[in-house]
């Protein structure tokens, strides 16, 4: 068929493309105490399509099957709810109409405020599909692992564990960093917007940040971040790694500081390699690193994950030279405002000016609903104890939130506001199901240290 004969062809292809598209329904799901956009809440149809809010709570519903019928969508989400209707479902019924809207409310069940995904992609996917949120584009991840955080000569310095990509399932595996304004956030209510300023390769790309033994397989995880002024006053910025074998063991581990100028991590020190033999070292600087004044007036920096397990001197050197390296006793348990004994599984301890205190919060081993999606928070006179009872603030109903991560800096000091973010995953939860976009990212809660619900910790 010649060029000019095919004209029509197109053009009736063209015509039929547009007529049969469907302009969605904008559904803005919102928290009905303050009208608060709610992310990470999924709309079910009758015949099983779910829909996620995205940061600003909205879902472009666009199922050309049910514009103009009648429609219930099932709600359901981590910490927010509808009330269930006589026989036991929790929903809405509304009638798609395209162009239409539907505003509707949920009930917060949960202590924490949920503000909205860090990372990953289509963060305003929904939204854009209605022309809103057009000016947030894309940072070329889809998923990131556990973060580690340390203000250093200015900028908050962010580095996250195995990564995913769009271009193959398997993503970067020696860490991705990037930069932020030590406060990024302009706001503590949703909509979530903070942009990352990430290392990338020449082309562009995202790229890994500690490719630390580029002949060896397995990633490479760091934890323990920390900026530290040197004898010559300097900042230098310091991690502890470990090279991962299958299933999950390390294989190596070692201290490494970060290169300003080539923008990557360098391994400075060995600690164990499983190939010479021996255990691995039970005393190694990892979790989140805590400044603390001791009575003495001694500057000690701490390790803990989620409570202090080894301490040094708050100096490079102090950090580099493993004799000076002293081990602390973590609690194994912590009592409850609900009565029973709660063991902690990882989380981050800062000093909050507001409340005069240490503060925690911290996930669970073996929790219920989820064995490790159950968030607590706590106080205490000093980082290292004793700490008074616990309070949980955030719950899952089956999927993972772990490695949690306080961000003191992001407030005023004065400020009632307490923000920390974890891992949202399907991982270690025994669900088949993956949540669309938000699954393997970190998001970000914020909680309000004047809630009454607080309370019995602040006994």
């Amino acid at each position: 068929m010649s060029g000019p004969s095919l004209l029509p062809h197109l053009t009736l292809f063209v015509f039929l493309a547009s007529a049969s598209a469907v302009e969605p329904c904008r559904i803005r799901v919102v928290d009905a105490e303050n009208g608060w956009p709610v992310p990470l809440v999924e709309l079910r149809t009758a015949h099983h399509v779910s829909f996620f809010t995205d940061n600003a709570g909205v879902v472009a519903f666009d199922l050309p099957e049910l514009m103009g019928v009648e429609t219930w969508l099932t709600v359901e989400a981590d910490g927010y709810e509808r009330k269930a209707d006589g026989f036991g479902f929790r929903g809405f019924r509304f009638t798609p109409e395209p162009g239409g809207e539907q505003v509707v409310e949920v009930d917060r069940t949960i202590v924490a405020r949920r503000l909205g995904r860090l990372t990953g992609g289509g963060i305003f996917g929904e939204s854009q599909k209605l022309g809103e949120h057009a000016d947030w584009t894309e940072s070329g991840i889809l998923g990131s692992d556990s973060v580690q955080n340390a203000v250093h000569r200015g900028r908050m310095f962010w580095a996250w564990g195995d990564t995913h990509v769009p271009r193959y399932p398997l993503g970067l595996f020696h860490m991705v960093g990037a930069t932020t304004p030590v406060r990024p956030l302009a706001s503590f209510e949703p909509p979530l917007k903070l942009k990352f300023d990430y290392f990338r390769d020449e082309e562009g790309h995202v790229r890994n940040v500690a490719n630390l033994f580029p002949d060896d397989p397995g990633p490479t995880w760091i934890r323990g971040c920390a900026s530290l002024p040197d004898a010559s006053g300097n900042e230098r910025l310091v991690g502890c790694y470990s090279k991962i074998e299958p299933p999950m063991n390390s294989c190596r581990v070692g201290l490494c500081v970060w290169n300003d100028e080539t923008e990557n991590f360098e391994s400075v020190e060995v600690l164990w390699d499983k190939k010479d033999g021996g255990a691995e070292p039970e005393l190694q600087p990892v979790g989140h690193a805590i400044f603390w004044t001791d009575p003495g007036g001694k500057s000690w920096l701490l390790f803990g994950d989620p409570f202090p397990s080894i301490r040094m001197p708050a100096t490079f050197e102090g950090w580099r030279d493993r004799r000076n390296w002293e081990p602390v006793a973590p609690p194994k348990t912590l009592a409850g405002a609900d009565g029973r004994e709660v063991t902690p599984h990882r989380g981050s301890v800062a000093w909050n000016t507001y409340r005069q205190k240490w503060v925690a919060v911290f996930g669970e081993h073996g929790g219920d609903p989820s064995f490790l999606g159950e968030l607590w928070y706590t106080e205490a006179d000093s980082p290292l104890g004793p700490w008074g009872e616990a309070v949980k603030v955030l719950s899952h109903r089956r999927l993972t939130f772990y490695n949690p991560r306080l961000h003191p800096e992001f407030t005023p000091e004065d400020s009632p506001v307490l923000l920390f973010e974890g891992t949202y995953c399907q991982t270690f939860s025994g669900e088949p199901r993956h949540t669309p976009r938000h699954d393997y990212n970190q998001i970000l809660y914020r909680l309000d240290l004047d809630d009454p619900r607080l309370a019995p910790a602040r006994e």
